[in-house]
């Protein structure tokens, strides 16, 4: 029965004040709100309806795996449902996004990474296994980050200029540790080789920790990474930074003159991590991880503690921005790899 006419009978048997009763109208007249809808995974069921996987496609220890798994439990925290991390690591990760490429596109499958297995990859690999653009969901690109250049403290270098003299009359002597074949770093690494002609050797590994544990040991030399990992080792004199390889100087590391200010003008290096999914997660789930990733990026102690400490820079662009910015990098990343001379096949 519509709810007025139900009143109207309800107020022939109740006697109510003038007043009263035109309160009771006016109230019946106003529609009843409908329960808010929460995100379903396109069989029904509400999103997340079972605990939650990201995929690191990396070794533990490494930038990559650190973020993911700060990330993790306040993505828990707001969706009831617990948010695992799992690492897998391999073929410059290639094992850990194609996983994720051909995993169910209902939002409880992610994948965090940098650019290597968007935009790079397709460009190193004729027979990549999945579609680095097309094959997944743009959700967000969740920090950027730059890089310095480190070297051991064996190495009789201070500067950038003097790391360069040294490589030029010794040949062959150095060696530098990337994240993997044909990683973001192993191109940047050997563009700037290129530019500068010297020659030391370079050593790949499955991922940042690993390369940084054999940077201290002096079983490399040199290595272009993210400051979280070697700064702490540069204080403890453990390690040398000699350069910034940014647009403009670190602002926590003001006196570290870049590599452009160091003799390469116009040099830049560093990546980004991005979250994404399979390709074919309904909007509506998108709309869902994205909001609540970024309540996550925006909230103060988070970025306090995971994000200017660890030397990052929030991006947080939409689905939709993120979709257009991987087609551009697409572009320059093909640029800088033609330019490197980098060939895993």
């Amino acid at each position: 029965m519509d709810p007025a006419i139900w009143l109207m009978i309800r107020v022939t048997r109740i006697p109510l004040s003038l007043p009263a009763l035109a309160a009771a109208l006016v109230l019946a007249a106003v529609p009843v709100a409908a329960p808010a809808q929460t995100p379903s995974t396109g069989s029904g069921q509400a999103f997340p309806s079972r605990p939650v996987k990201i995929v690191v496609p990396t070794s533990p220890g490494g930038a990559t795996d650190a973020f993911s798994r700060a990330l993790a439990p306040r993505l828990s925290e707001a969706w009831g449902q617990a948010v695992l991390v799992e690492n897998r690591p391999g073929a410059n990760q290639i094992l850990g996004a194609d996983h994720v490429s051909k995993s169910a596109p209902d939002g409880a499958t992610l994948l965090v990474s940098d650019a290597s297995s968007f935009v790079i990859n397709p460009h190193l690999y004729k027979k990549l296994p999945y579609d680095g653009v097309n094959g997944f969901t743009p959700i967000t690109v969740l920090v950027r980050f730059p890089w310095v250049i480190a070297v051991h403290a064996s190495v009789p270098a201070n500067t950038f200029q003097e790391l360069v003299a040294y490589a030029k009359t010794n040949p062959g002597k150095l060696s530098y540790g990337s994240f993997g074949l044909g990683s973001s770093a192993h191109i940047s690494v050997d563009y700037l080789k290129n530019l500068l002609g010297i020659d030391i050797l370079h050593v790949p590994y499955k991922g940042a920790g690993p390369a940084v544990t054999d940077l201290l040991s002096g079983q490399i030399q040199i290595m272009m990474v993210t400051p979280l990992l070697v700064e702490p080792h540069a204080r403890a004199g453990k390690l040398r930074l000699v350069a910034a390889a940014t647009p403009q100087r670190i602002p926590a590391l003001p006196n570290l003159p870049t590599v452009a200010e160091s003799g390469v003008p116009g040099y830049e290096a560093g990546t980004w991590f991005a979250l994404v999914g399979p390709a074919g997660i309904p909007r509506e789930i998108v709309a869902r991880i994205y909001g609540d990733t970024m309540k996550v990026l925006d909230d103060p102690a988070f970025r306090e503690r995971y994000v200017t400490k660890q030397w990052f820079e929030v991006v947080g662009n939409t689905p939709e921005q993120f979709a257009d910015f991987l087609k551009s990098e697409y572009a320059r990343w093909d640029r800088l790899i033609r330019l490197s001379r980098v060939t895993v096949e």
